[in-house]
């Protein structure tokens, strides 16, 4: 069995017109959406060996906010900066831990969870994948090399203002 958990990063930081979109931040409203993915994760115990993360500012900070402990093998993946499914999937195909935290952007991460699951979950975000959305998904397989589109079973699915709105 091997359990993907697929995030959005957190909201970003429009303010700095001088930087590039690979360099943008989050801004403070990421950073505690971020922070409640992490309590999230760890109460429900969805906590990653290996994480694949885009190289943009914007995902590396969301990863740290996370506050993953213990702190999970990480790859920061050039591939996965607004990468399309396709690409993803590939990305995924190399992973080697049997519970992978990906970390990326729409509209991507949007595609990929869809085509990714078998069923989709009864949630009105899961159609636009809004920033901070987690999608957990489990695949009965052995190998991540083998895993295909709509063989995902969803475990779970949260959004950040959610679960901000329940603290």
């Amino acid at each position: 069995m091997l359990r993907l958990i697929l995030m959005r990063h957190a909201k970003s930081d429009w303010s700095h017109a001088s930087l590039s979109d690979h360099d943008r931040p989050l801004n403070k409203r990421g950073l505690a959406s971020a922070a409640a993915l992490g309590n999230w994760m760890r109460e429900k115990r969805y906590l990653p060996d290996q994480v694949l993360c885009s190289t943009a500012a914007r995902t590396g900070q969301t990863l740290l906010a996370l506050a993953l402990d213990p702190s999970p093998h990480t790859q920061f993946v050039q591939a996965l900066y607004h990468a399309e499914a396709p690409t993803m999937l590939n990305a995924l195909h190399a992973a080697t831990d049997p519970c992978v935290l990906m970390l990326a952007h729409n509209p991507g991460i949007c595609e990929m969870a869809h085509r990714l699951v078998d069923d989709p979950p009864l949630h009105d975000r899961f159609h636009d994948y809004p920033t901070g959305a987690t999608l957990v998904c489990d695949f009965d397989a052995l190998r991540w090399e083998d895993i295909q589109w709509f063989e995902g079973t969803v475990v779970d699915f949260a959004i950040p203002r959610e679960l901000m709105a329940e603290t």
